[in-house]
């Protein structure tokens, strides 16, 4: 299993299972951009070393500086985080909730922090059937979700890749409780201004965003995220932050990407012609591939003896290729897997290997 960790981008355990070097393996089990990084952080690296004796700023001012105006909110209501896994652990033990309704599948590292916060997890079921869109339906199906203390929404969702509906979201923070909205993935939408919560988070009490900023500029050894929200809530997280979470080359790298607008264009057009076109692959091999709006696919397989993710992910490991078990989110049976959409000549790596794989079980 190379979910060892409950992630994928492992490459030390796939080095293990199957006998070669990290740099041997087309990793498609993890979300990054392949355009990435941009050169502003080559740059950040080389200069890095005339700072590295220094304290990063702990209050991480010049980052919230630049986020701020960006998004044209306050700077108080903008937390750097160590990655937005700290950030999600932050929240549930700031607010101690209760109870806590996740969409599921949904990323696996909500319902974790809830359980080691001791909180009871109300499951909100996404249904294939309806492509796993996130509606007032599935709230109704759920027994006790729209009482629930907190609710963890992904937009886009992993591992499904679907946006929810930002109106959706608004009215459910209506309800009362902490609503959590983990937008890790938004920066691959074009039209994200359309979608992101940022603004309203900053002025209402009981919404937060979580944004990450390793996917899309593809640093995620540096661990940089932040989250948007009220200074008053934010403070709760803060006071149970430890000191210096965000390291001074994180910050450099955060302040500086920002900048590159040129790269955030070549991303959407990199993205615009190989999401369709890997998409079309698969469904060529016999799978049946969900909408996306992110830079990953979910998809499930066809139904064959002995076909499982678990068990095309061990013959594509073998051939030094990647992928995912999406059987091991939540929700999901073993036949879901999850591919990330990567450059033309890898994705086309991905499709003859994966297509060498099924004719051993069809």
């Amino acid at each position: 299993m190379l979910e060892r960790y409950g992630h994928g981008g492992d490459l030390t355990t796939a080095a293990e299972a199957y006998g070669r070097q990290e740099d041997e393996f087309v990793d498609f089990s993890s979300n990054m951009n392949p355009l990435g990084p941009p050169e502003a952080v080559r740059r950040e690296l080389v200069r890095y070393a005339e700072r590295i004796a220094a304290y990063p700023d702990p209050a991480v001012r010049r980052l919230r500086a630049k986020l701020a105006a960006r998004y044209g909110i306050s700077e108080e209501a903008i937390l750097a985080g160590n990655g937005a896994a700290e950030l999600i652990d932050l929240a549930v033990r700031a607010f101690r909730p209760g109870t806590v309704a996740l969409p599921m599948p949904s990323f696996g590292e909500y319902a974790d922090a809830v359980r080691k916060a001791g909180g009871r997890i109300i499951p909100v079921p996404l249904r294939p059937e309806s492509d796993f869109t996130l509606d007032e339906r599935a709230f109704a199906e759920a027994e006790s979700a729209s009482s629930a203390d907190m609710l963890f929404i992904g937009s886009p969702n992993n591992p499904t890749g679907r946006l929810a509906d930002p109106s959706l979201i608004l009215k459910l923070a209506e309800r009362g409780g902490i609503v959590i909205v983990d937008e890790a993935f938004i920066d691959f939408v074009p039209d994200e201004e359309r979608y992101t919560l940022i603004r309203e988070a900053a002025v209402r009490p009981n919404l937060f965003v979580i944004r990450s900023m390793t996917k899309f500029y593809a640093v995620p050894g540096i661990r940089l995220g932040y989250m948007v929200g009220s200074p008053a809530g934010l403070d709760r997280l803060r006071g149970l932050q430890i000191p210096w979470s965000v390291n001074s080359l994180a910050q450099r790298i955060g302040e500086a990407v920002l900048d590159d607008a040129a790269f955030a264009a070549e991303t959407h057009r990199w993205l615009q012609r190989e999401k369709p076109r890997l998409a079309g692959k698969l469904k060529q091999l016999g799978m049946h591939v969900y909408p996306s709006d992110a830079n990953y696919l979910l998809a499930r397989l066809p139904e064959a003896e002995g076909l499982t993710a678990a068990s095309l992910q061990r013959e594509m490991g073998r051939r030094g290729v990647l992928i995912r078990d999406a059987s091991r989110f939540d929700g999901l049976d073993g036949r879901y897997c999850r591919f990330a959409v990567k450059l033309r000549e890898h994705n086309d790596r991905l499709a003859a290997a994966l297509g060498e794989c099924l004719r051993l079980f069809l």
